[in-house]
């Protein structure tokens, strides 16, 4: 399996590596983002580590695999005849170990914490006695993001204020989609984005050599395959009972943004839908935006619009989970033939969202925030503010061929007036439009610059590797 990209995660281990000081790192994030992966590049070539992956296990089976892990890195055969029986002697020994740095690494540690409670307690005793004055770097690593926050995180953990650094790993950037899929045209590429995201696990599922219609057949449509009930599991994996979850995800995927509509549509309490929504959006699968320009403090008061922050997640429930009385008897290709009459429509928002996403590598505008922005019935698609210069840009995204620029931005710049920002006489406007190919551009209206941007321009920021300086 190739690893791609993790440039900051890697650089941010390694200075931790390299600070000769005991080091407490908190590793977490969603299933399938590529946390042990990425644990695994940054050991693979350090000289002295053990690796440890909890399981829902006994206490005393967990703590004999432990010491078999001892025994492995230490070459210590006494471990063997005399084995530890404590989590305090498991500490213990890896405080009169680490006179040298020794990387140790405890992968799924909720897992561990399940089946023994005691631990964040014993560690914590361990590490403010013996293992913060010694050479050791323990990386403990979670999926479960809330058990992560309350074991290690939060401050009612016994292991709170310990920590010397944590990183939530996210999803790669759209830019790395290339990687995965080096035969796929650029409109792939989008098609990839829009159905799986750039979650690591998911991508690994396709197969680059297919077609991308084919992954979707056979990789998301097919009951039996890893995708096919993976948001199921991924619920079931963080929640104790799914269902009120899942009736929440499948309104906002049929178009429910507010919370009215969802509260409306799924008939439970104010207080639990609120409840819901705050939980869904720490796990990183719904996400709530506001129009760009909306201050910190209205943001704290306003509703804001909900969407589904994960788009295979989006996906599975517009065309999976609603249609599997016909995937369970194996209509896969009826259901085939509604995704691909109904798939221009679904990725048109995502194609907003994918350029939001590759933004920084076009190089057309340097920016302090980035965001969509609307006010009653007008809306923008992107708009970037960048506060140190007063110049704000305005981007709509048209999933279409043939698109006749002169129209489209004569549309933006009357939207654009109605944006309330800096003083517009004050502030510099640039328009661009992000669109499959064009019928017609232009560099410029009304004095103000306008870009065109198309699949070409686009293919040469994915497989050239260049930018779209002007």
């Amino acid at each position: 399996m190739k690893f791609i990209d993790r440039t900051f995660e890697l650089e941010f281990l390694e200075e931790k590596y390299s600070s000769n000081h005991a080091e407490f790192v908190i590793l977490y994030g969603r299933r399938r983002i590529g946390k042990t992966e990425l644990v695994n590049q940054f050991i693979k070539d350090k000289e002295l580590t053990l690796y440890y992956l909890s399981r829902l296990e006994a206490k005393i089976d967990a703590i004999n695999r432990f010491n078999y892990a001892l025994a492995r890195t230490f070459n210590d055969v006494g471990i063997a005849q005399h084995p530890l029986h404590t989590w305090d002697e498991i500490f213990s020994y890896l405080g009169k170990k680490a006179n040298k740095r020794i990387i140790v690494v405890i992968d799924e540690f909720p897992f561990m914490v399940e089946r023994s409670p005691e631990i964040p307690s014993v560690l914590q005793e361990h590490w403010d006695t013996t293992l913060r004055h010694t050479k050791i770097m323990l990386i403990l690593l979670g999926s479960s993001v809330s058990m992560m926050e309350k074991h290690a995180l939060d401050y009612k953990s016994p292991l709170y204020g310990r920590r010397t650094g944590q990183w939530q790993l996210t999803k790669l950037n759209p830019i790395y989609l290339r990687d995965f899929f080096p035969n796929y045209d650029i409109k792939d590429i989008i098609t990839v984005y829009s159905c799986l995201d750039t979650i690591p696990g998911y991508l690994h599922k396709f197969d680059p050599h297919k077609t991308v219609w084919d992954n979707i057949h056979d990789k998301i449509l097919m009951k039996g395959e890893y995708l096919y009930e993976e948001p199921l599991i991924l619920l079931r994996e963080e929640l104790r009972d799914p269902s009120n979850y899942m009736s929440i995800l499948k309104g906002i995927a049929g178009g429910l943004t507010t919370f009215n509509e969802i509260y409306q549509r799924t008939q439970l309490d104010k207080s639990l839908v609120s409840k819901y929504l705050h939980i869904l959006e720490r796990l990183g699968y719904v996400t709530r935006i506001f129009p760009v320009t909306e201050s910190y403090k209205k943001r704290l008061k306003g509703k804001g619009r909900y969407k589904i922050a994960d788009n295979f997640i989006d996906f599975w429930f517009q065309f999976v989970y609603l249609n599997q009385d016909l995937l369970e008897i194996h209509r896969v290709d009826s259901v085939m033939n509604l995704v691909t009459r109904r798939i221009e429509d679904y990725i048109g928002p995502k194609f907003e969202n994918f350029i939001m996403d590759v933004f920084p590598h076009l190089n057309l505008f340097s920016y302090t925030t980035i965001g969509k922005w609307w006010h009653k019935n007008i809306e923008i698609d992107i708009v970037a503010l960048n506060s140190r210069n007063n110049k704000i840009f305005f981007g709509e995204c048209k999933w279409k061929d043939n698109v006749a620029a002169p129209k489209i931005i004569s549309q933006l710049a009357e939207k654009a007036q109605h944006v309330q920002w800096k003083r517009r006489e004050k502030r510099t406007e640039v328009y661009a439009i992000f669109a499959r190919s064009f019928s017609k551009t232009l560099t410029e209206y009304e004095n103000k610059k306008v870009y065109c941007i198309d699949f070409n321009a686009l293919k040469r920021v994915f497989f050239e590797k260049s930018d779209l300086s002007f």
